[in-house]
């Protein structure tokens, strides 16, 4: 009979779920009347009554050095790693058993190939622990089946970004096949292939399982020392207050003792946000109803791959002879009631709402409408405004780790965050790039903004099984933060992108205004849709792996800026004021260049961690010293002795890099104070040949290379209002940035705009920079420059101070590196076909891969696509410049290799002549 093809099911007995530790409720059904439901009783009461066990597992100590919350797959795999690094004492609290929370409930899939290099990375390293590791370890199976992956594409964009997944995995070494239809229904005979348009098959994906795997990696780290105890809730988190003022980790409480120690890590899936409030700490994310069914035996499925079928919103992962059935709605329930002692009742599977995978299953597996269900499984979820886990130390408690929020993602990343998140607390930042994840990368403003956690966390679940595209916005939560040239620019066509809560201009549509309207859920929850939405219409528009639409808008903007003058506004960026009797010392340490020359003067510089690698790029602009009143000068704290500078950063990066030398300067004992005024200051940047000739209109001062040279800067007036004007450029071309006190934005940028009329002066956004940018040589942070980049492989070696005897955070690590020889290095590429690229794309040289793009925009100028990345020498050797002029290079896009030419310097302007106003 119809089991999962019907809307009203027959009647079949109530049967234990096959999840260990799954306390779910089963559906019973009738094909008369409507359904019941088994009543679900809550975990501890459960526990306590079948196991006699009403305390702790084990003794507390006293005292620990680490102290893991939660017992799910992301506290099992930290505190096993932390063990591997050859930490002891280390204790994990669980309030329940092991894997009692979100991680019981998992589908427990794991996929090797991710849009991101560092996640392809964090997979590997999950793969590898869960398959082989533990096991040779320990003796003891995880449960780890290889089954291999199988991803359905229904159109042509979804199988093109499976071709992308395909060749960023060629850098990896991960094996994955493009299928026909045809191809498709040999190696999975149950499958309905008649509406593909083909698959992607990961022969090496597979299938975790929960209990198993914690289990297992507690096992391993008590045996290394750890002590591991299981029903003992988290009452308390005690902070204190330092000499210097700074909060720090205490203690943790429970109703069973108190633990000393210095370090938490917060690994409490949903009830993450709880035990932060217990600390002062925020915790952005939100909990949804997740549910999965689980069928009856289906003849045939046996050692079948498991599937994602992202366009019909449904997964199917094997599970002995039967399947278990999931996916993500446009309309999730939000789980409301986390109770105070992080107990929690069970809820029904919503059967109006899920109806949506049974259907998208049916369709892939037919057989499934003659297939009764077994078991269903609901639990809470966690997700967080960007769909990305929440990780790193928080800024408002030194020693308060997270680990949490990971979307549905965590046994699948567990291993790899778990091995980052150790080496975190130990050595202070992680091995690979973990900037996305950082809980840093968040503006507090927005980390307990209720309404942005809840809309964007619901609309990074609604687009979960949505096509990753290069130039894609979110909907959710906007307007949160605008700087005072935003209404001026909406109403001249702005098509602003957000980035760290702010609105920044993407580029300028010439079909007038398209305003970001509020959140309409996509019409879930009787939210009334927004009509004639026209941001919303243009974004869709956007969402092709080809040049988009607005690729002539943007080739005017740029060649505008190339050949006359166009205006930037660029308000977002960080601007803080580093000032104090230690300012000077401070800022040797910090910055990798020497920023201390004369007043004046703006130095672009580098910010490293101990391990070298580039935490921010910034320019240190060196002031008088002064106690007079901000904007444009730091604010007095008493003396008229104390250095002062004026940083300016990426406003992506803001908060980190805030974070970041605020840690540095508690650390190193330095007397000054960091300053954010990024609120209180408008920034605009005014580029190309004719800059000079318009500013000399609007400012009172002398702007001849002589009297005003590139990379310095002065207070001056425009159009009457003092501005602090500062002679640099993002885009390579003469020009200056005007960093204006926040009521006189608007009349300052007027003025510029009727002077730079008869120049044919055009506003330009973000899209033209990174385009600009790239076709000189510029580096963007967290594209082709990371905190596990190095100046040196970055091609950055000019901004450190290497030639004096100053020391600074990083340089011995600099100073090994290059002693030993760079084992990787930065390289452009250029291609002479007019394809588009975005960046992952695989790089071979002579055949063979040796790594893949960053970044990747058209250069317009130059006529060409463009793409950074770093090789690596396949022997382990040194990647040396002989090294790249002697290789002959490819690039690999969606499965089609195109010859490219590999430059050692900038193809654009390589004298870097136009910067210095120097032009025909």
């Amino acid at each position: 009979m119809a089991f999962l093809g019907t809307a009203a099911p027959r009647v079949m007995a109530c049967q234990k779920p096959l999840l260990p530790l799954c306390r779910a409720t089963t559906r019973c059904y009738s094909s008369q009347s409507t359904h019941t439901t088994e009543k679900s009783v809550p975990y501890e009461k459960t526990l306590k009554q079948e196991d006699g066990i009403s305390g702790p597992t084990k003794p507390l100590p006293k005292f620990a050095d680490v102290v893991v919350i939660g017992g799910g797959s992301l506290g099992c795999q930290t505190l096993y790693h932390l063990c591997k690094l050859g930490m002891t004492n280390v204790v994990l609290l669980e309030r329940d058993r092991l894997t009692a929370g979100t991680t019981w409930h998992t589908a427990g899939l794991l996929w090797q190939l991710r849009p991101s290099d560092t996640e392809v990375e964090l997979l590997a390293h999950t793969r590898n622990v869960i398959s082989s590791e533990l096991e040779e370890e320990t003796g003891l199976e995880t449960g780890w089946i290889q089954n291999g992956g199988l991803f359905i594409a229904s159109n042509k964009q979804r199988l093109d970004e499976y071709k992308r997944l395909m060749s960023l995995g060629k850098a990896y070494g991960i094996e994955s096949y493009v299928l026909s239809p045809a191809e498709t229904k040999d190696l999975y005979p149950l499958m309905n292939v008649k509406d593909l348009y083909g698959t992607l098959y990961v022969p090496k994906d597979g299938t975790m399982d929960p209990a198993g795997t914690c289990t297992t990696l507690s096992r391993a780290a008590t045996a290394r020392g750890a002590t591991v105890i299981e029903n003992c809730p988290v009452t308390g988190i005690q902070v204190k207050v330092d000499d210097l003022g700074i909060k720090r980790l205490k203690a943790v409480e429970t109703a069973h003792g108190t633990i000393q120690t210095p370090c938490v890590v917060n690994c409490a899936g949903v009830w993450a946000t709880k035990l932060g409030k217990m600390a002062g700490v925020n915790v952005p994310l939100i909990a949804m109803h997740h549910a999965y069914v689980v069928t009856e035996r289906i003849e045939g499925i046996q050692n079948m791959p498991n599937v994602r079928d992202h366009d019909a919103s449904v997964y199917l992962r094997l599970q002995g002879d039967a399947l278990s059935v999931g996916g993500y709605e446009h309309n999730p329930i939000f789980w409301e009631d986390v109770s105070d002692r992080f107990a929690f009742s069970l809820f029904d599977l919503d059967w109006d709402v899920f109806m949506q995978h049974i259907d998208g299953a049916v369709n892939r597996v037919p057989a499934l409408e003659q297939t009764g269900i077994k078991s269903t499984v609901c639990g809470p979820e966690s997700f967080t405004a960007d769909h990305k886990p929440l990780m790193g130390e928080a800024p408002e408690v030194r020693g308060f780790f997270l680990g949490c929020g990971f979307n549905s993602a965590g046994m699948m990343l567990g291993g790899g965050c778990g091995k980052e998140l150790a080496h975190w607390i130990i050595h202070g930042r992680p091995e690979k790039d973990m900037y996305g994840y950082d809980i840093r990368r968040f503006h507090h403003s927005l980390t307990n903004n209720n309404r942005w956690i809840r809309e964007r966390s619901h609309e990074s679940y609604a687009k979960n099984y949505s096509v990753v595209f290069p130039f894609d916005e979110p909907l959710a939560s906007r307007n949160m933060r605008k700087d005072p040239f935003h209404q001026v620019l909406q109403e001249q066509g702005c098509v602003f992108q957000e980035r760290h809560g702010w609105e920044r201009p993407g580029w300028f549509n010439r079909d007038g205004p398209a305003p970001v309207l509020d959140y309409d859920y996509y019409s879930a929850y009787d939210v009334l849709k927004n009509t004639d939405y026209k941001y919303s219409e243009i974004l869709g528009k956007e969402y092709t792996f080809d040049f988009p639409p607005h690729h002539d808008v943007i080739r005017d903007e740029c060649l505008t800026c190339r050949n006359t003058v166009a205006v930037f506004d660029m308000s977002y960026f960080g601007k803080f004021y580093l000032n104090g009797p230690d300012a000077k010392k401070a800022a040797d340490w910090l910055f990798t260049a020497d920023v201390n020359k004369a007043p004046g003067s703006t130095v672009y510089t580098c910010m490293l961690n101990k391990r070298g690698g580039v935490e921010s790029d910034l320019t240190v602009s060196r002031l008088e010293p002064s106690p007079a009143h901000l904007p444009l000068t730091p604010e007095s704290n008493g003396s008229h002795e104390c250095e002062a500078y004026y940083l300016a950063i990426g406003g992506g990066v803001a908060q980190h890099n805030w974070s970041h030398i605020q840690a540095v300067l508690q650390d190193q004992g330095f007397r000054c104070t960091l300053i954010d005024h990024t609120e209180d200051m408008g920034m605009i940047s005014i580029q190309g040949p004719k800059s000079r000739e318009l500013l000399q209109e609007v400012l009172d001062s002398d702007l001849s290379s002589d009297a005003f040279p590139f990379s310095t800067h002065k207070i001056v007036n425009a159009a009457g209002h003092k501005v602090r004007a500062m002679r640099l450029s993002f885009v390579g071309e003469m020009g200056w940035e005007l960093h204006i006190p926040k009521e006189s934005c608007l009349p300052v940028y007027h003025a510029v705009m009727a002077a730079g009329a008869k120049y044919g002066i055009c506003n330009a956004g973000y899209r033209a920079i990174d385009s600009l940018s790239i076709e000189k040589g510029y580096r963007h942070w967290h594209a082709d420059l990371r905190p596990d980049d190095t100046p040196l492989e970055a091609g950055l070696a000019f901004t450190c101070k290497m030639k004096t005897s100053i020391p600074f955070l990083g340089r011995k690590a600099l100073e090994a590196q290059k002693a030993e020889g760079l084992r990787r290095r930065i390289v452009c590429f250029t291609v002479d076909e007019k394809v588009p690229m975005f960046g992952l794309e695989t790089i071979f040289r002579n055949g063979v891969p040796v790594g893949h793009l960053r970044r990747s925009e058209f250069g317009f100028a130059i006529d060409k696509t463009i793409g950074y990345g770093y090789i690596r020498n396949p022997d382990g050797g040194v990647v040396s410049p002989d090294f790249v002029r002697s290789g002959e290079f490819t690039l690999e896009r969606m499965g089609v290799t195109y010859k490219a030419t590999a430059h050692l310097k900038s193809p654009f302007d390589p004298e870097n002549k136009r910067v210095k106003g120097i032009y025909g």
